[in-house]
């Protein structure tokens, strides 16, 4: 949002916040990895501590909270982004695979993570699907989202 409109409602002169393009990426991640860790809706699968996220990596995660922080950053994709869906999202979070003295290559996230998060953010309400494919938000979960990046912006 332009910094043209302020808020001066006794606060001084601040933005005003009306949605999440308006706060920073990774604050905003972080904040809503958080609040998904804290409600406990989205249940974590048996195989999250062992999985690698996509075939060019070598290692899996090595934050424990990797999963909810990936489903914080799919929610606000499909903020930004209505009607996405999973190639799109598993092109996204992939990345080059390093061959060693060969050219590297793109290779696309693990679509299997990616569709199991989308199916606990459909669980919990947040996004659902579209009949011509892709996902969007719902309009609980743009409330809830939106009202994750207002408290972002106050602190």
């Amino acid at each position: 949002m332009s910094s043209s409109f302020y808020d001066d409602a006794g606060f001084g002169k601040r933005p005003i916040v009306t949605g999440v393009r308006d706060v920073s990426a990774a604050e905003f991640i972080a904040a809503y990895a958080a609040h998904l860790k804290k409600g406990g809706k989205i249940q974590l699968p048996a195989w999250v501590d062992v999985v690698k996220t996509a075939p060019g990596r070598e290692m899996p995660p090595f934050d424990p909270d990797w999963y909810y922080v990936r489903a914080a950053s799919i929610a606000r994709k499909i903020y930004l982004n209505g009607g996405i869906g999973v190639g799109a999202l598993a092109h996204w979070y992939g990345k080059a695979k390093s061959t060693g003295v060969k050219p590297q290559h793109h290779h696309n996230a693990s679509r299997s993570i990616i569709r199991h998060i989308l199916i606990q953010l459909e669980k919990i309400g947040v996004v659902e699907t579209l009949e011509k494919g892709g996902r969007k938000m719902t309009k609980e979960g743009q409330k809830d989202l939106d009202t994750i990046s207002a408290s972002v912006q106050l602190q």
